[in-house]
């Protein structure tokens, strides 16, 4: 075979394709990355490069390539769009190289194994999970690698989505054996642009990933790290692990513990609930200004941002957890002097945790460890205000704050304060680390005295007092004499004319030609040298990154509480009563995140009870657009935020400590998995029936309207006594079906509250307050005419709502009954709440089951009896 195919240059890309056929080979050759082939014309379309070819003709191979200063944004685009990209490096001098240069893939870039910030988003996390299924069981692992956080625990199927809704991965790991499992197939409908890469199924083999983690970790068991060797969760972090060193080819020293998560220690919030109180993102548009997270973070620190969005969404439930955070953020809110000095001092800070996992992955640049040994500076000054505090919080704090000195003078003593970025250019190493270096840069620039020396000697010899010597890039060192100097001279034998100038000439002498090739050669063995220098000093702050991980850790905590602290301040926060029994007091409770964005004052608080005495459920009524959403929305996000840590907008809070927090509010299709609204509504309702305890929090907002009337009535009906009955749970349930109301005549533990309005002149004004009782009617038509629908659709929808008020519980109209009344006046077929009901039923049910129904009494038809006696003919028509 001939032709570029056959090279050994293209017989080498070949041999390094084949390593990782999925990944774009980006091949190093001389300033410039080029991809060939298939690669070449997938990155053409990709990143926008020109697509040229190597060699022509039959035998042509595409090509496309960019300077290799590109790479990081290239990267980032590669990233983006969910691909791998494996960066291939000439590792041996080319200038020493016999033959082909030697190249490797140094590694392999992927969307969850992202180091450099360039690539990486600061204030959020990007996970790389793995899932592994053994026997109907799952097992769930997750690592930071550019933190070193790693964690792993065993889930329940129905469990799975609502954990990669909290994680949020940026790439999932499975088994290829598990490619087709049903829950893959369910993470897919989830999440499609997360990137699923399937591994060989040995990395899973309990045996193998077990002994991986033993090795990695230097142990012979893991119970020290409070794990079962045997559990199903260890598979999936060994093959993490093995996933990790396939791509990173470089220590992962920065990896030192493996943390066993507790679903039952932090307050579990479902994907359904995550989404409908916009907790991270927005419900509209997805992003994360105008959500919760975006609100409240007074983070100085990206780590101190990761840090705050992790409490959010893995609230605490152990009640003395929660309470050692509330006392700190108190003493911080108390000394504003405290909490100043610490937020000027982490201002200032970088951010550790990355910074350490760069060094420890041998990715650090000079700029990044002199960030580090800047950060390191501030840690003195932290350290001391945090000492001898009243809150056991910041003391541990401050007790688990190492400093660091000798990484940071190690730092501060071999590098330049503000050193460059490339790592081979020279200008890394502060003058006086070392004697050598010192001397070759002294005679890489040009030796002062020893040029001094050959001018006087060469003026001496010449008779020429003019004569200088001098130096440029283009023509090294010459011997410069002018027309006017030169007249009459004569010029010693080994003067080499070398360029002649407007009024002179320029000369070269074997000495000085000598002495220029000895500084060029000092040049390059200054920079080889500094390069060595700074690879010695990244190994030694590397072999420390477990201490510096851990420093980082301190600093986010540290600045999460103060952050929580300039909240309460500037927001007027209260500190929460933390309890364990199911209650819920809220004196003037306000909407985070409306309070912060509308102007001061302006949003209205409302109180809210819920417990044993002050009932465990209400059935909030009231106009469209009064607030209702809104009140039920800023229950759960107080309870949320108290159980975090977080102060919380109210005058004053007693809360009991709740094991889950459900929100079903809003209505959405999801036309990709066949569901239609309602569908979706009474999914996310059976998960809240079926899961919900008595230390949850539940809020329901107008469940039932997706269908019909009386199916939706009935439903809400129904729903509203399990909840009462059965789970006991404390419950908001804002709804227009005003029917419900009669539930507080029934249910002890159920009581009725609405949203207040007040007519003038015709006009509605919504007063936003939340009172004791039901409410009568919605205002609907008043909001249409807000929204800007036209005056005669509101005139015909008033006639139509005259005619159905008269004729409140029958059964539902069509367009010609209303058209008649409208006309006729009532129509006297029409009958009351129960005889409609019945007739309705007579209507939709089969002829076997209309012979029972004649046997039941109208009047007893109320919507949830209507509901009971569907069920029970349902079967009976089954069982015959």
């Amino acid at each position: 075979m001939s032709g570029p195919a056959s090279t050994p240059m293209m017989q080498q890309y070949r041999e390094l394709k084949a390593r990782d056929p999925d990944a774009l080979l980006l091949f190093r050759m001389g300033d410039f990355y080029e991809l060939f082939g298939e690669d070449a014309e997938r990155a053409s379309a990709l990143l926008g490069l020109a697509l040229t070819s190597r060699d022509k003709g039959a035998d042509a191979i595409p090509m496309a390539g960019f300077p290799h200063p590109a790479l990081e944004s290239y990267l980032a685009k590669i990233v983006a769009a969910g691909h791998r990209a494996a960066v291939c490096e000439q590792v041996e001098d080319a200038r020493l190289a016999k033959g082909l240069v030697k190249r490797e893939i140094v590694r392999v870039v992927t969307p969850g194994t992202l180091t450099d910030d360039a690539l990486l988003d600061p204030k959020a996390a990007n996970y790389l999970a793995a899932v592994v299924e053994v026997k109907g069981k799952l097992g769930l692992a997750w690592v930071e690698l550019s933190t070193g956080r790693f964690l792993l625990c065993e889930v329940q199927r129905r469990e799975l989505l609502d954990e990669m809704a909290r994680l949020d991965p940026a790439e999932i790991l499975i088994s290829e054996t598990t490619l087709d499992a049903p829950w893959v197939r369910l993470i897919r409908q989830q999440s499609p642009q997360v990137p699923i890469t399937c591994r060989p199924s040995w990395d899973f083999q309990p045996s193998e990933a077990k002994g991986r983690l033993f090795d990695h970790f230097g142990v012979t068991t893991l119970s020290g790290f409070g794990l079962d060797d045997e559990a199903i969760e260890v598979s999936a972090a060994g093959a993490l692990l093995s996933y990790l060193k396939d791509t990173q080819k470089s220590s992962l020293g920065h990896l030192t513990r493996i943390v066993p998560y507790r679903r039952g220690r932090t307050l579990l919030l479902d994907e359904t609930t995550r989404r409908s109180l916009e907790l991270t993102r927005t419900l509209r548009e997805g992003k994360r200004d105008g959500s919760l997270l975006a609100v409240i973070d007074r983070s100085c620190t990206p780590m101190g941002a990761r840090l705050l969005a992790e409490w959010m969404t893995s609230p605490l439930t152990d009640l003395d957890g929660i309470t050692r955070r509330h006392s700190a953020v108190a003493e911080l809110l108390a000394d504003t002097a405290l909490r100043a000095d610490l937020r000027a001092a982490l201002d200032r800070a970088h951010d550790l945790e990355r910074l350490a996992a760069r060094a420890a992955t041998f990715r650090a640049s000079p700029r990044d460890l002199a960030c580090l040994a800047r950060t390191l500076g501030l840690l003195p000054r932290i350290k001391a205000r945090l000492s001898e505090r009243g809150a056991p919080l910041l003391n541990d704090l401050e007790q688990s704050l190492e400093l660091c000195p000798e990484i940071r003078s190690g730092i501060e003593q071999a590098l330049v304060d503000e050193p460059p970025l490339a790592l081979k250019e020279g200008g890394l190493i502060r003058q006086g680390y070392h004697p050598t270096l010192d001397e070759l840069r002294e005679i890489a620039r040009g030796g002062k005295s020893w040029i001094a020396r050959y001018q006087a000697e060469q003026v001496q010899k010449t008779g020429i007092n003019g004569l200088k010597v001098g130096f440029n890039k283009v023509f090294g060192y010459y011997i410069e004499i002018t027309h006017a100097q030169a007249a009459g001279k004569q010029l010693p034998g080994e003067y080499v004319r070398k360029q002649t100038i407007k009024n002179g000439e320029r000369y070269i002498t074997p000495e000085l030609k000598e002495y220029e090739d000895t500084v060029l050669r000092a040049e390059e063995r200054a920079r080889d040298l500094e390069y060595e220098l700074f690879l010695t000093l990244r190994d030694r702050v590397a072999a420390e990154a477990p201490r510096l991980v851990q420093a980082g850790v301190v600093l986010a905590t540290v600045d999460v509480l103060c952050a929580l602290a300039e909240l309460a301040a500037r927001q007027g926060y209260c500190r929460p009563e933390m309890v364990s029994e199911p209650v819920l007091t809220i004196l003037d409770g306000r909407h985070p995140v409306l309070d912060a964005m509308m102007p001061q004052g302006a949003f209205v608080p409302n109180d809210a009870t819920l417990g044993p005495d002050d009932g465990m459920v209400v059935i909030l009524t009231g106009p469209n657009m009064a607030g209702k959403s809104t009140y039920i929305r800023q229950v759960a996000l107080i309870s949320i935020l108290a159980q975090m840590g977080s102060f919380v907008p109210a005058k004053q809070a007693r809360l009991g400590v709740v094991d889950r927090v459900f929100a079903r509010v809003g209505a959405t299709d999801e036309l990709s998995r066949g569901q239609s609204t309602f569908m979706v509504e009474m999914t996310e309702t059976a998960n809240i029936l079926n899961n919900a305890t008595r230390q949850s929090l539940v809020i329901l907002d107008e469940i039932g309207r997706g269908t019909s009337t009386f199916d939706g009535v009935s439903l809400a009906w129904a729903i509203a006594e399990h909840l009462h009955d059965e789970v006991g749970c404390r419950t908001l349930f804002a709804t227009h079906y005003h029917e419900l109301v009669d539930l507080e005549q029934s249910r002890p533990r159920l009581r009725n509250c609405n949203v207040s309005v007040r007519e003038r002149d015709g006009e509605v004004v919504f007063l936003h307050r939340i009172v004791p009782g039901g409410a009568d009617q919605s205002y609907g038509i008043h909001v249409a005419r807000l929204a800007g629908v036209p005056g005669s659709v509101l005139d015909r929808a008033r006639t139509i709502l005259a005619y159905l008020e008269r004729h409140h519980g029958t059964e539902q109209l069509d367009g010609q009954g209303a058209a008649a009344e409208a006309t006729n006046g009532p129509d006297p077929r029409k009958v009351k709440t129960g005889r409609g009901i019945q007739e309705s039923l007579f209507a939709a049910l089969p002829d076997p089951m209309i012979d029972e129904l004649r046997e039941v009494d109208p009047a007893a038809l109320d919507p949830s009896a209507a509901v009971a006696l569907i069920q029970r003919l349902k079967a009976l028509a089954e069982s015959s």
